[in-house]
């Protein structure tokens, strides 16, 4: 098998220069090759960072933070909560949908690709980027949480005002890793349907982002999506 081959736009890969270098992500790497040869892994190679290679370093303004890919057939392609054109929308998703159109009265989208929040600044990451296929979690002690940690950790230092959407009590111990002077935080319970309504629903997250930009002199997001499916360019 030909050694693994990760796509990162130049920006970020010079920014994550260190962690991409590190004995942690060469790890990850050796421990994904054995995983592939063995089991169906999601997403594919070319998508894993997709998250940063759809969001321009230089225009980062809001993370929202997801656990894990999707694990069915077809749903991940690196972005936290999106899936492609053309597939079902999750349950999470379509209580993420559920409270757009109750906070921006919003039209519910039937398409769950997130990509056009994306490109407007919205680091769409996982904290781990890969999985088994129908193994949720299986990836969890890959080494991902380590590399991801450190990118949430490098942001905060570099950065500054960059609005943390954290969802359910996984992506809130994340916390930790923010520096809560020089950025925002916002927390709710996770849009899954075992807890979107013990705080998710109702949570305004949407919104408030956008009076956050506002306010400091940032182009709000544009959260509508398209009913029909993106054009990816």
């Amino acid at each position: 098998m030909k050694t693994i081959k990760l796509h990162l736009n130049t920006d970020w890969k010079f920014f994550l220069k260190d962690e991409l270098n590190s004995y942690n992500f060469k790890a990850i790497i050796s421990k994904l090759e054995s995983e592939r040869k063995h089991h169906t892994i999601f997403p594919e190679n070319e998508m894993i960072f997709n998250a940063f290679n759809q969001t321009n370093f230089d225009d980062l303004k809001v993370i929202i933070l997801g656990q894990d890919p999707y694990h069915g057939k077809g749903q991940a392609h690196g972005l936290s909560f999106s899936v492609p054109n053309g597939v079902k929308t999750p349950p999470s998703l379509r209580n993420i949908f559920k409270e757009l159109k109750s906070d921006l009265n919003l039209p519910i989208s039937t398409n769950g690709n997130l990509n056009n929040w994306a490109k407007q600044g919205v680091l769409l990451l996982n904290s781990t980027l890969t999985v088994r296929g129908k193994e949720a979690g299986s990836h969890q002690k890959l080494g991902w949480e380590e590399f991801t940690d450190s990118i949430i950790t490098k942001i905060s230092n570099k950065k500054e005002g960059i609005i943390f959407l954290l969802w359910g009590a996984f992506a809130q111990k994340k916390s930790i890793l923010i520096d809560e002077k020089k950025h925002h935080i916002l927390t709710a319970a996770h849009p899954s349907p075992f807890s979107a309504y013990r705080g998710f629903l109702g949570c305004k997250h949407f919104s408030k982002t956008n009076k956050i930009l506002i306010n400091n002199n940032k182009q709000p997001i544009n959260w509508k999506l398209c009913s029909e499916p993106l054009t990816l360019f």
